[in-house]
């Protein structure tokens, strides 16, 4: 069975060797724009790539106000079977040196203004979230950028914070005694909406420095974080394309049919402009 992978990162991961047939696909959504166009090309394994650039190209949306929503619902749309988040983290341990990967296995979310969910407006819906990542995703994730050649950490926590400004040191020690591995601003509320969305999601982070704990290293700035990441964009690419030719069944997934036992609105309660926005979950 061929599968479509959907990736949310930044705007150079869709440029790779290889990656044939390149349309992009601009996708209307009942929540808005998306941050940008989708690029869709075919990998030389035969496997569909779509790629969706969070930020929109040029850096242009800050993570707050990113329409998480419109992009979810985009990738899905247009066929992506898988949705990995490709992102930028603070390192929050010694181990973790900066150029590291990590695939993270649970999250906090500590975003304040977001909108975190599809069921809203006339229909409540509560997926279960307590694993949020699809440990098959992820196992494959893993495995895939050791193949790239990568230092990856596996598992661990992501914890989610609003910016657009990075923390404070105080924020940073605090949440370095919780235990977490990483901190950025993106995969939240990413991971919620493709569990709602029905996709199994994973997390590939790019640790870029030792966010503002670590008194040996300087303070997390943009242009240490751009460096970092340049160097990383090399090794995130061919981590994808090794993931795409070991995408696991969709069906065995702890996304898989997620959504069909959510909704808690009784059908004659939901309006046809509710039934309009959200049929494509509805309708399961």
């Amino acid at each position: 069975m061929s599968y479509t992978l959907g990736v949310l990162g930044g705007s150079g991961l869709y440029e790779m060797e290889g990656l044939r047939d390149v349309t992009e696909i601009e996708v209307d959504t009942p929540f808005g724009k998306p941050s940008d166009v989708l690029v869709k090309g075919t990998l030389e394994n035969g496997t569909t790539l779509l790629f969706l650039p969070r930020h929109g190209r040029g850096h242009r949306v800050p993570p707050h106000q990113i329409n998480y929503r419109a992009n979810v619902y985009a990738l899905r749309k247009s066929g992506a079977t898988h949705l990995v988040s490709v992102s930028a983290v603070g390192s929050m341990k010694e181990e973790i040196v900066p150029g590291h990967l990590v695939v993270p296995d649970q999250f906090i979310d500590l975003t304040k203004k977001r909108i975190t969910t599809f069921f809203e407006d006339g229909v409540a819906g509560h997926v279960p979230f307590a694993d949020p990542v699809c440990g098959l995703v992820a196992k494959a994730l893993g495995d895939a950028a050791e193949r790239a050649g990568a230092r990856v950490h596996r598992g661990g926590t992501y914890v989610c914070m609003e910016g657009p400004q990075f923390s404070t040191r105080a924020e940073s020690r605090l949440y370095r005694t919780w235990g977490v591995s990483v901190i950025g601003m993106t995969s939240m509320p990413e991971a919620k909406l493709a569990r709602e969305a029905e996709l199994p999601f994973a997390t590939l982070a790019l640790a870029t420095d030792y966010d503002c704990w670590h008194d040996a290293h300087d303070d997390v700035t943009v242009e240490a974080v751009v460096a970092t990441m340049k160097k990383n964009v090399s090794v995130a690419k061919k981590t994808l394309v090794e993931l795409s030719g070991a995408l696991p069944d969709p069906a065995k997934s702890i996304a898989h049919g997620a959504s069909r036992g959510a909704v808690m609105t009784a059908p004659n309660a939901i309006d046809a402009a509710a039934r309009a926005r959200l049929g494509w979950l509805l309708d399961r």
